[in-house]
């Protein structure tokens, strides 16, 4: 087969497309160790047949218009009757496909930071100088765990902002992933995870790509109940305990400092592992958020979660696990084989911001405009209700929603709000156990949009709310 032909079949098999760059004559002929010149006489060959054209200063495309060529008859034939074949999927974790929420006018999700408030301007330098003046070898494979500066840095604000240490930290790309890990290196088909009846689904999905069945605790309105929670250590052989004991998702409680102690003492007698997931810590508004449970951790069982992508961005892919220093290397081995490490010139970045100060000022920045944004939401439900709107609410100490009674048809509303281009979720989106949905509860998130967008949403949602 020639030069000339085989590009030809190149293209023509799809390889190389239409207006795509070829190699130079120069690099080509080194590829396959012939004369310049040969190469450059097959181009020209394929430029008067109409298969590649030569652009100045920008050397040789394949033609945007292929000519007309003949296939011959086995070409055309010889996989036209073939069946297509049929993938067995034997993991099928697979969704209706739905519109993403930031593409609604109104998006009330919560948990959602504005991103329009980052410092990208900021923050950019602290990229550039990863990338300018990179740490060439941690770019390679090895250090498993994470970048050391990035955790170095990690851990000092873990210990002066949240009071955790002795906790090994494994950096992740954020906390699902560190979820999928967990539950594959601690879970075998048929253990038993307890977890709030109303959570967080992605969760409950991990530990069920394990196999594991998942026991649902009841709640009350201070979060989880620890009765039931003890109840359901006596009657299972339950092996991991998914909390969230701050800010608890959806419902916006906050477990007290008592039940907290209660919850650890069970553990321990039932020797269940605790995963704390603190997924929004620092948005607390009237007082200083309570101190995580994993800050006090003597058995050393609790497993901490904590993720960059509400203090940041979603697209931030960057999270940790403190974990006990006897549990590290486990985590660490199988995250390799899963992703090798997390994004490395991500961790140096925000270790250099992180040392320089601007991680925390974006923080206490972000802090001010969802207290603010709070404050709005609640004042214009407020509002509603002085207007004879039969909707109640408590107003949490810190977050980024507000878990809302509507009374009844919290599903039908959020479907009708859909059309309003608003995005809501009601309370069977959190439910573990369907029959449990009472139908009256939605929750609104008040960080992600602006005072000007919270108003307008809640004002087009407020007829569906008093039909409701």
């Amino acid at each position: 087969m020639n030069i000339a032909h085989a590009i030809r079949h190149a293209i023509t098999q799809g390889h190389v497309a239409p207006s795509e760059n070829l190699p130079s004559a120069r690099i080509l002929a080194k590829q396959l160790q012939v004369n310049r010149h040969t190469i450059m006489a097959a181009y020209q060959e394929l430029i008067a047949q109409g298969w590649v054209e030569s652009k100045e200063r920008q050397g040789y495309q394949v033609s945007k218009n292929l000519p007309v060529h003949q296939v011959s008859q086995t070409e055309q034939t010889a996989f036209k009757n073939e069946i297509h074949y049929q993938w067995q999927i034997v993991k099928d974790n697979s969704t209706k496909s739905q519109k993403p929420a930031s593409q609604f006018l109104y998006n009330f999700a919560g948990g959602n930071p504005d991103i329009s408030i980052f410092p990208f301007n900021d923050f950019r330098s602290h990229m550039n100088a990863a990338l300018s003046r990179p740490a060439i070898k941690e770019l390679n494979y090895g250090d498993n765990a994470g970048f050391p500066s990035f955790i170095h840095e990690t851990a000092k604000y873990l210990r002066r902002v949240r009071s955790i240490k002795d906790k090994e930290i494994i950096v992740v790309n954020g906390t699902q992933e560190a979820l999928y890990i967990l539950s594959q290196v601690l879970l075998t088909k048929g253990d038993k995870v307890a977890v709030e009846s109303l959570g967080y689904r992605p969760a409950w999905q991990a530990f069920e790509s394990a196999g594991a069945e998942l026991i649902g605790i009841n709640q009350t309105n201070q979060g989880i109940d620890v009765k039931h929670l003890e109840s359901m250590l006596k009657k299972h052989s339950i092996k991991l305990l998914y909390l969230t004991p701050l800010h608890q998702y959806p419902t916006t409680t906050t477990l007290p400092v008592s039940e907290r102690i209660n919850v650890y003492r069970l553990a321990q007698k039932y020797n269940v592992a605790i995963i704390e997931d603190d997924y929004d810590h620092e948005f607390h508004y009237d007082t200083q958020p309570l101190a995580p449970m994993a800050a006090t951790d003597p058995s050393g069982l609790i497993i901490y979660l904590s993720s960059f992508s509400k203090l940041m961005f979603p697209a931030m892919r960057l999270g940790i696990m403190a974990v006990d220093k006897s549990l590290a290397p486990h985590l660490i081995n199988y995250r390799t084989m899963v992703n090798h490490k997390a994004n490395i010139i991500s961790q140096d970045a925000v270790s250099r911001w992180m040392k320089e100060g601007g991680f925390e000022r974006h923080l206490r920045k972000a802090t001010r405009i969802y207290q603010k944004r709070r404050q709005c939401m609640v004042n214009l439900l407020t509002a509603f209700q002085q207007e004879g709107l039969a909707i109640n609410f408590s107003v949490p100490p810190g977050g980024m929603a507000l878990w809302v009674d509507v009374g009844k048809n919290a599903e039908q509303i959020a479907l009708k709000a859909k059309e309003l281009d608003i995005f809501i979720l009601a309370e069977n989106a959190f439910h573990l156990m369907a029959e449990r949905n009472q139908n009256r509860f939605i929750r609104l998130g008040f960080s992600g949009q602006n005072e000007e967008n919270i108003q307008q949403g809640l004002l087009l949602l407020k007829p569906l709310l008093q039909r409701g």
